[in-house]
Formats: C-alpha cells, structure tokens, sequence
C-alpha cells in the first residue's frame, strides 16, 4: 500500500500541485483546505505524512501541530510563507518534523518526505545505531566509527552528536540541543555550540567541496542529513 499523505491548504492551485507531484512519486493523497477539516481527515484517514501550512482560514496552523501529535504519529511538514526563523523555531518546538519554505523546490520537498518517513515510528530509544553513510554512530557505547576506524570524540561532541542522531534528517533547534547536551546550562550559549558543530564537522567529513553531513539551519538549528 502507498504511503497516504495530507495535504492542508487553503488554496486549490497548491493542493492540486501537491496532489500531482505526491502521486507521480507514487503516494495517494488526501487533501484539507482548514483546520476543522484537517483534524478531521487526519483522524479518519490515519495518514503517514501530513504537509501543513501554517495560514489557514479558520485557525494559525502552528495551533494545529500539538493536536495533529497529540492524535497520531504522523510526520509534518510544514510548508508554509511564512518563513521567518521564530516561525520555524515555534513549529519544529510544537511538535513539526521539518519546514519547507514557499516556494519551494518539488524535488527538495520529496526528498525531505523520503527521509522524514524512512525514520517515521523509529523512537529515540529504540534507534540505538544510526548509519549514514560510511559513518556509524553506537548511542550506547559512544562510538562512532568511519569505514570501521573509530573517531575521537570529546565528550561534548558525542553529546551534541547524539542528539542529532537521535533525530536524523530533522531540524534540532538551538535551544533543544543545548537543553539535551548541556542539561539546561544557563551559562551555555549558541557560541559554545557552533565551536562544536565545527568541531564535529572537521571529524566527520573529509576533505573538499562535499555536502556536509551536518547541515545548518540559519538562526533555527541543525540537521544530521538523512540519505534522500
């Protein structure tokens, strides 16, 4: 059976774009165009994935996250206008696995799909060892190996590592992964973390114009790119 994903938008021309692509890449399809109907189909349909804007006539789509969450374990994607970073902080805080800004690329949208439902109904004590690539990450042990030689890491770059890990292919907002690696330090700072990230990247990625293993979301956090 395809994977069924929701579409929520108020305009017709974008679900009909959405429900073309989705079904080309071999997905069915539902669609709402607010709030009250979103919960609706959500509830009867069960889907996979679910691709939210967040201007919706009846409701802010960003209210609609925690509900949609609290009533399934559905991916959500928002894909909105709305692109301003405390947006983005706000809608991936509420629950949402990743947020695609309008307009956007097709082909970047359902690769972001691919990933988000490839990790779906994977919990974060059920995933132990996260492979990307010729990177291995053991949580348990601490150990991340490439093409089998282990890499050093401090003790802060497993944490922040871990952490991103946990959540391969999402976006980890600053404050959650300082929170989880810093256990809510208060003299923790973005700064501390960008030294890390930096760090990790210089171990983990080799040499030369590559795509990074750890891409950056400006001004919203980072993400442990998930094979598309």
């Amino acid at each position: 059976m395809p994977a069924k994903i929701l579409v929520v938008d108020d305009e017709i021309a974008i679900r009909k774009l959405f429900r073309n692509t989705l079904e080309r890449a071999g997905y069915a399809v539902v669609d709402a165009m607010d709030g009250r109907a979103a919960l609706a189909v959500a509830a009867a349909e069960a889907p996979s994935a679910i691709l939210l804007d967040l201007g919706l006539p009846d409701r802010d789509g960003l209210s609609l996250i925690p509900l949609l969450r609290l009533n399934g374990d559905a991916v959500i994607l928002v894909v909105s206008a709305r692109d301003a970073t405390d947006e983005k902080v706000a809608a991936l805080d509420l629950g949402a696995d990743d947020f695609v800004s309008k307009p956007f690329d097709t082909e970047e949208l359902l690769a972001r799909l691919r990933v988000a439902l490839r990790h779906r109904g994977v919990s974060e004590t059920t995933q132990r060892v996260v492979r990307k690539g010729d990177l291995t990450i053991d949580l348990d042990r601490r150990l991340v190996c490439r093409d089998g030689a282990e890499l050093h890491l401090t003790r802060k770059e497993h944490d922040v590592l871990a952490v991103l890990a946990r959540h391969v292919g999402r976006v980890v907002t600053h404050d959650r992964i300082i929170a989880a690696a810093w256990g809510g330090d208060e003299d923790a700072r973005i700064e501390y973390l960008r030294i890390v990230i930096r760090n990790l990247r210089q171990k983990l990625e080799y040499p030369g114009p590559v795509g990074s293993v750890i891409a950056n979301e400006l001004g919203v956090g980072y993400r442990l790119r998930g094979d598309s």
